[in-house]
């Protein structure tokens, strides 16, 4: 910015501009204005623009509730039918009572308005007994016939001085006699034919009972041959 200075003409009362060929103080004085404004300039705080800095988001974890269970369907209701049981005071021996629905029908066994028939829609079912097992008894060796139980000993064994035994099946009639007999096992064929020939003519049983009713029946025994001399 310039400023131009005005200075009076003496003498002759005339005014004017001066041209370029001012006097040096005009030209001090708008050097100093201009160092004025410069230095206004520079006093002038500067603004600060500060870096963009994106701003950092922090965020918490919000619990999240589960979703309420469904709800139950509702269910049909359950038809039963009442079931009473009566027990009768003697030992053994239950009477059982089922109570069936009304159908409308009347009862096969009369009317509930007459007082006949088993009084409602109740069914009384037959008592139930336990099973019946009978009582056996196992035939037994005739006491009276013991001392004669053992069969004669083999000739040839004797002289051969062997022992042994013979296992057999015996069937017993109701009697108590043998009817037949099996050979099991025997340790000569001598033993054997021995046993076998005395237990059909010489053995006798009480027979085996049934509810205390001789019964026939079968038996297994060992006869047993040692010389009591050696």
């Amino acid at each position: 910015m310039t400023f131009m200075a005005m200075h009076p003409m003496g003498g002759q009362g005339q005014s004017g501009y001066r041209g370029s060929g001012g006097s040096p103080v005009g030209i001090g004085a708008t050097i100093a204005v201009h160092a004025l404004v410069a230095g206004a300039f520079l006093l002038m705080p500067k603004e600060v623009i500060a870096p963009y800095v994106p701003q950092i988001f922090i965020g918490n974890q919000i619990p999240l509730h589960p979703p309420p269970p469904p709800e139950p369907q509702p269910q049909p209701p359950e038809s039963k039918l009442p079931v009473r049981v009566k027990t009768d005071p003697a030992p053994g021996k239950t009477d059982s009572v089922v109570n069936v629905p009304d159908s409308g029908a009347k009862d096969l066994l009369g009317s509930g308005d007459t007082g006949e028939g088993s009084g409602g829609n109740e069914i009384i079912l037959p008592p139930i007994n336990p099973p019946y097992e009978p009582v056996l008894v196992e035939p037994k060796i005739d006491p009276k016939a013991l001392a004669a139980f053992q069969p004669d000993y083999p000739g040839s064994m004797i002289r051969q001085g062997l022992e042994g035994s013979v296992t057999v099946r015996v069937t017993i009639n109701a009697d108590g006699r043998v009817t037949d007999i099996a050979r099991i096992s025997a340790t000569d064929e001598a033993f054997w034919i021995a046993t076998q020939r005395h237990a059909l003519r010489k053995w006798r049983f009480r027979p085996a009972t049934r509810d205390g009713v001789a019964v026939a029946s079968s038996k297994v025994l060992t006869v047993h041959f040692k010389l009591t001399d050696r």
